[in-house]
């Protein structure tokens, strides 16, 4: 079986991280591209090989396509999505999958009363940091999950020229939906655990130009702390911030602890050579010691920098693109369905609601 896909998105992000695993897929052809303009459209198909380059969303859905990546702005999704859903073409859409939780429901709705695939490509889901702290967590090495604390630190939110990321309009949440929705789903996934309530503040500490245009707009946070107490008793605190001078290649760090009733788990990735996962059981003393990641978890993939890992995580293993693409072809659910993508963004509502109340707990529907 071979699975016809078309791209919507020409950014560097669909060239990087789509259009490889699609390319090295033994059942995936991918048909065609489509973006807002016509010259970037083009260029992105020449470069791979693409037979269409289209700047209309309904001209590529009329291909026949099975199955379509959603790459764009925040705002398109929902649109794009549901004219997909409604040929009976499986989807993948980036995160946050819509604008809100309205757009979210009606997504998730359609999806699933029409059968389709779908996958919310939350990335740092597959990494072997995380898989391996998942692992732990669910063969009993803290014991009953009490508390995590998570934390993105990054440094793009530096840079105070426009940037659609923090516009009201078009990104429809800020550092919380965009890096954010990571680790809500990371500390869901890893917890196994449900939201009862959600606190939030936030901040802009940068300020951004205007639009291109020189209209202007509202300007979203760059800086955030959630406070998520699960249906189980145990909370989360999740710290997710743009404005962070890390010094890494990348410029960014990832940080995870979770403690628990029979021990504790400290995850680190530098975004560079250091992916480590350490820990210490109850009743131990000197401290945590590493926990070497398994080969198992590796798969194979490289160790000597986390790029390369990342790369070929996504472009060799049978994980989040590649893997949406094999449970199409075995008729099979994938995961993180758009199911979780609206579950992540009830929580990124309501943390906004929170922010609105001056921190306030705000209770999630069960």
């Amino acid at each position: 079986m071979t699975v016809r896909v078309g791209v919507f998105g020409t950014s560097w992000w669909a060239d990087a991280m789509y259009l490889p695993p699609l390319q090295h897929h033994p059942h995936a052809e991918t048909v065609a591209v489509c973006g807002r303009r016509e010259e970037p459209a083009r260029k992105l198909a020449e470069q791979w090989s693409i037979p269409h380059a289209l700047t209309n969303a309904d001209e590529m859905l009329d291909l026949g396509l099975d199955a379509v990546v959603i790459a764009t702005a925040n705002d398109s999704h929902h649109e794009l999505a549901l004219k997909a859903i409604e040929r009976g073409v499986h989807v993948l859409c980036e995160k946050p999958l819509g604008l809100n939780v309205a757009e979210a429901e009606e997504m998730t709705a359609r999806a699933e009363a029409a059968g389709t695939i779908t996958l919310v490509p939350f990335t740092y889901h597959w990494m072997p940091v995380n898989q391996w702290v998942k692992r732990l967590v669910s063969e009993g090495f803290v014991g009953r999950p009490l508390h995590i604390n998570a934390r993105y630190y990054t440094d793009f939110g530096f840079d105070d020229g426009y940037s659609w990321r923090f516009d009201r309009e078009i990104a429809g949440s800020g550092i919380i939906g965009d890096i954010g929705s990571h680790w809500i789903h990371l500390a869901r996934w890893m917890m196994n655990e449900e939201e009862e309530t959600v606190s939030a503040l936030t901040s802009t500490f940068t300020e951004r130009a205007m639009r291109p245009d020189g209209s202007d707009y509202e300007r979203l946070e760059d800086s955030a702390v959630l406070t998520v107490r699960y249906r189980s008793g145990a909370y989360g605190v999740i710290q997710t911030c743009a404005t962070c001078w890390e010094g890494t290649p990348f410029g960014q760090t990832h940080h995870v602890e979770i403690h628990g009733t029979e021990g504790t788990i400290y995850a680190t990735c530098d975004w560079d050579t250091v992916q480590q996962v350490r820990g210490v059981r109850k009743g131990e003393t000197g401290g945590a010691v590493e926990l070497p990641i398994p080969a198992d978890i590796w798969g194979g993939v490289r160790r000597d920098t986390v790029h390369n890992t990342y790369r070929d995580v996504f472009r060799t293993t049978d994980v989040m693109t590649r893997g949406w693409i094999s449970a199409i072809v075995e008729g099979q659910p994938a995961e993180p369905s758009f199911r979780e993508g609206l579950a992540v963004q009830r929580v990124i509502d309501a943390a906004y609601e929170s922010v609105a109340a001056s921190g306030a707990a705000i209770r999630l529907a069960p």
